[in-house]
């Protein structure tokens, strides 16, 4: 997959003029917290995403998931604490970082009456890609999609939106990508298929990912970290199989279920 975006100009801004400091990380969350009335969503939280992980957000409903992604992308202001994208502060200056992230869900349609190559330019205008045409063209051919680009949306296999989804998540080439249930609903071919381009698309491009997924194996497979949330907080955090060991389990589903019902290791804030 060859990629192609507009912000070399920027990454290498700093090189020419001699700076020799190590690069912030992609997502940096600080004492985040999101109070709805007497509720925290968010409890306080703080975690950064280096450049070129892939950070996993695990929790069950109603740990607060959904509300830090929100928080990140500017999308829903917190109560208190930063949460910073490429340096930027997302409550304040999101512009800034706006054109240089995406986000995919398949919980999320697009328009279903426009064809595939008009949602992808659609977007691809919103973020100000050029050159589009040749970006979709580049998009669809990597993603198995060139001959379904003149088909409506609403005409679309779950596979097929799926492969959709990802084309529009990367149409920009992003260097900061956030993922909600990117395989949920998927056979195990095409889940697969979603997975290898995600680990290429990070190997090549060098980007910050983080996953929200309720499929463990999916995480022991793509996450070089994780995070557990419950009730709004950071209970625990480590590598996949570090995670398994300090739990004694033989996977991250079981670990995930000691998380959820308040077994095992305490908390990590």
């Amino acid at each position: 997959m060859r990629l192609s975006g507009g912000n070399g100009d920027e990454r290498s801004a700093g090189a020419a003029q001699g700076r020799t400091e190590a690069p912030a990380a992609a997502i940096a969350v600080t004492d985040l917290v999101k109070a709805y009335g007497p509720v925290r969503a968010v409890d306080g939280i703080s975690f950064s995403v280096p450049r070129g992980a892939i950070v996993g957000l695990l929790g069950g409903n109603g740990a607060g998931k959904t509300t830090t992604i929100a928080m990140i992308m500017g999308l829903t202001l917190p109560t208190t604490g930063t949460a910073r994208v490429l340096g930027s502060d997302m409550a304040r200056e999101r512009h800034r970082a706006l054109h240089r992230i995406n986000f995919q869900s398949p919980y999320v349609e697009m328009p279903l009456r426009l064809t595939i190559r008009q949602n992808l330019t659609v977007f691809g205008q919103l973020y100000g890609v050029r050159p589009l045409r040749e970006r979709i063209d580049e998009l669809a051919a990597s993603l198995d999609l060139t001959a379904l680009l003149d088909r409506p949306s609403g005409k679309l296999s779950a596979g097929q939106k799926t492969r959709v989804a990802l084309a529009k998540a990367l149409i920009n080439a992003p260097d900061v990508l956030l993922l909600d249930e990117p395989t949920a609903s998927l056979d195990p071919d095409t889940a697969d298929w979603v997975r290898t381009r995600l680990e290429v698309y990070r190997r090549e491009r060098g980007a910050a990912i983080l996953l929200a997924s309720h499929n463990m194996p999916e995480v022991e497979r793509l996450c070089d970290d994780v995070i557990m949330m419950r009730a709004g907080r950071i209970v625990d955090r480590g590598a996949p199989a570090d995670l398994i060991s300090r739990y004694g389990r033989d996977n991250m589903e079981d670990v995930f279920l000691d998380v959820a019902r308040g077994r095992g290791q305490g908390a990590v804030t």
